[in-house]
């Protein structure tokens, strides 16, 4: 059947039709009265998703885009960070803080396994003549499904004093608990196409007094992404350059849904989301490839074993119209991931566990009591 697509990706992730009716408006001036009452409010409801007083400013880009204006506009040439790496989004961040000259010290996790905030602590103790300027780490690693312990590592680097904590909060942002303010972080990086519910296009970048500072300190070179003219238009209701002014209607109209359902329950329902799907997996003699205890509420990482994990995600796409993710890099074939963040309901998951179970049965690879991964995802989310 034709437009029966179900995305149970990491991003870009399910769009609500309420938000795809909006984005359909004709556009306004974004010079006009009209779309600075839209910046004004959208800005008051991006900072009640990151939960802080500080400024949330909008780009026309992706989340690596919103990522790379946060490092360049708090570091210096020759700065010290330290980079977490323990996916392929965390040598990501590696790549861009090298790209600009920065000398990159890194905190290496096996793929799989989380982030060590010890190994974090000690680097940050053993820095007694305060030259680490910024800890850059991702909070989601949407490429192996781990949820990285953010809160306790800017812990750490808040003790340090100097150094400031710059998050890759892009598949962690809408759907876990990200207090800004409370963990102290300075700058949070996010996109559009993941917990947002909306298409690609909009980076937003939250920085706190703390960044800011350091912007004041900073000499990479910039300017579309240099966040000073950002803040400058911010405070007038506008944007330095020209937005994509319909996808600031689905911004608004996205974020009404959001607080319409309240932080606590966006919550709550990812985290009932990776239960289910966790049970179904494990039901079904699926092992998870994330380490117990730290998986994402945004996508889960599998690791069928004796089975080409490609094949599983081609056979769920041609027979049922899911699409799910594959592996990235050595992970290719190795691993599948269920995305479940965003617009996604229960229906979703149970339709995804129950697609791969009938999958799996067709390819004479279900290991378990067949309706078992059915079973078990429902019986999570009927609790």
């Amino acid at each position: 059947m034709q437009d029966k697509l179900t995305l149970m990706i990491p991003g870009p992730t399910p769009v609500p039709e309420s938000v795809l009716l909006a984005m359909s408006r004709h556009p306004i001036g974004h010079r006009s009265a009209d779309f600075q009452t839209i910046v004004k409010r959208t800005t008051e409801q991006l900072q009640w998703l990151h939960q802080t007083s500080g400024n949330v400013l909008v780009l026309a880009g992706s989340g690596t885009a919103a990522m790379e204006a946060g490092i360049v506009n708090v570091l210096s040439r020759g700065d010290t960070v330290l980079c977490g790496d323990n996916g392929k989004f965390g040598e990501r961040w590696v790549k861009v803080a090298k790209a600009y000259g920065l000398d990159v010290q890194v905190i290496k996790a096996e793929w799989g396994q989380p982030l060590d905030p010890e190994a974090f602590r000690s680097a940050l103790e053993a820095d007694t003549g305060k030259r680490i300027r910024a800890v850059i780490l991702t909070h989601s690693e949407t490429s192996t499904g781990v949820i990285n312990d953010l809160e306790t590592i800017a812990g750490h680097v808040r003790a340090h004093g100097t150094a400031l904590t710059i998050a890759d909060c892009v598949t962690s942002l809408g759907a876990c608990d990200v207090p800004m303010e409370r963990w102290g972080l300075d700058v949070v990086g996010s996109g559009s196409q993941k917990g947002y519910m909306m298409p690609p296009g909009l980076g937003f970048v939250a920085m706190s007094e703390r960044a800011w500072a350091a912007y004041d300190r900073s000499d990479l070179p910039k300017f579309y992404l240099d966040l000073g003219k950002y803040r400058k238009s911010a405070a007038g209701d506008s944007n330095p350059f020209t937005p994509p002014v319909n996808l600031y209607f689905a911004m608004e109209a996205a974020l009404d849904m959001m607080q319409q359902e309240g932080l606590e329950a966006i919550f709550a329902r990812h985290a009932r989301h990776r239960a289910a799907a966790q049970a179904g997996m494990k039901a079904m003699g699926l092992p998870l490839y994330a380490a117990e205890g730290h998986g994402s509420p945004a996508i889960t990482a599998v690791a069928p074993e004796g089975l080409d994990a490609e094949v599983l995600r081609k056979a769920v796409k041609e027979r049922f119209d899911i699409l799910l993710a594959g592996g990235q890099d050595h992970l290719k074939g190795k691993v599948f991931r269920i995305g479940h963040l965003g617009f996604v309901c229960d229906r979703d998951v149970l339709t995804a566990v129950a697609a791969i179970e009938a999958t799996l049965q067709g390819l004479g690879q279900h290991k378990g009591t067949v309706g078992a991964g059915v079973a078990a995802c429902a019986a999570v989310l009927a609790g």
